[in-house]
């Protein structure tokens, strides 16, 4: 990988993850890792150009359809794809369908693009990881395989101590925090070839006091409230977080804001 590349455009795909959720800014709208990688690299390329495709909710089905053409179509020097992860996570996941899914992603993207990167997800230590951690890793042993025969980087976060910590994970324990999503960036912009900025964004998080059994119950509490019940009424409704949204981000223009 060359040392400190210039890149000029980058397109991202994919869920929730890509889209930013839950790096929320101060106007209620959400930045992520996308977002961040794409200011660094615009600080160093002039004319530097970004666009984002990601919709939360998103299965890799629908990403194929609605994401992979028109990321191709749009010729970026990077363009990286997360999905499949949504798919791991319902009651009924045919993994089968799933590789061939990527594989036609991966096939479709990997000659549009100078650098394709795939990912193997993070996941939050807890009960949901260990309950659905077969699934996980078949997927990504699929996104190994497409990454060595499609020329592509893979970003390892599930390998990442810092990124199982529940402490970088929001309250509704499905995305990461302000400081996971800048720690994923770290990884991608290292992934790419450029020099590091934190060497030790995988490290684990520095340990704090334990919450209470209290504090704990109460969380739990919420949790189920406002975001477990929610989530599993969409899914026996069929429905979608991302039902009716646009892309973060759909066209291919010039990133203005460089501050990384």
């Amino acid at each position: 990988m060359q040392t400190n590349p210039t890149h000029t455009s980058l397109v991202a795909l994919g869920d929730s993850f890509t889209e930013g959720m839950s790096d929320r800014l101060p106007d209620g709208s959400y930045r992520g890792w996308a977002d961040l990688l794409a200011a660094r690299m615009a600080a160093r390329a002039p004319g530097f150009r970004y666009a984002n495709l990601a919709v939360r909710g998103k299965l890799i089905g629908q990403i194929v359809d609605e994401q992979v053409d028109v990321a191709a179509a749009m010729g970026a020097d990077v363009i990286t794809l997360v999905g499949g992860l949504n798919d791991t996570l319902r009651p009924k996941c045919d993994m089968a369908r799933v590789r061939d899914l990527l594989t036609q992603a991966v096939e479709r993207l990997a000659p549009s693009c100078e650098q394709l990167v795939l990912m193997r997800s993070p996941g939050r230590q807890g009960p949901v990881l260990d309950r659905f951690r077969p699934r996980m890793e078949a997927l990504f042993a699929i996104i190994d395989d497409l990454a060595t025969r499609h020329g592509a980087v893979v970003v390892d976060l599930y390998g990442a101590r810092s990124l199982a910590d529940p402490r970088l994970w929001d309250v509704d324990r499905l995305h990461l925090t302000a400081d996971g999503h800048r720690r994923v960036a770290e990884a991608v912009w290292q992934a790419l070839g450029h020099e590091a900025e934190d060497p030790d964004w995988h490290a684990p998080v520095p340990a704090t006091p334990p919450p209470g059994w209290i504090m704990r119950r109460g969380a739990d509490v919420r949790f189920a409230r406002q975001h477990l019940l929610p989530w599993m009424g969409r899914r026996l409704t069929g429905r979608s977080s991302g039902d009716g949204r646009p892309p973060k981000r759909p066209e291919l223009l010039p990133y203005e804001d460089a501050a990384p």
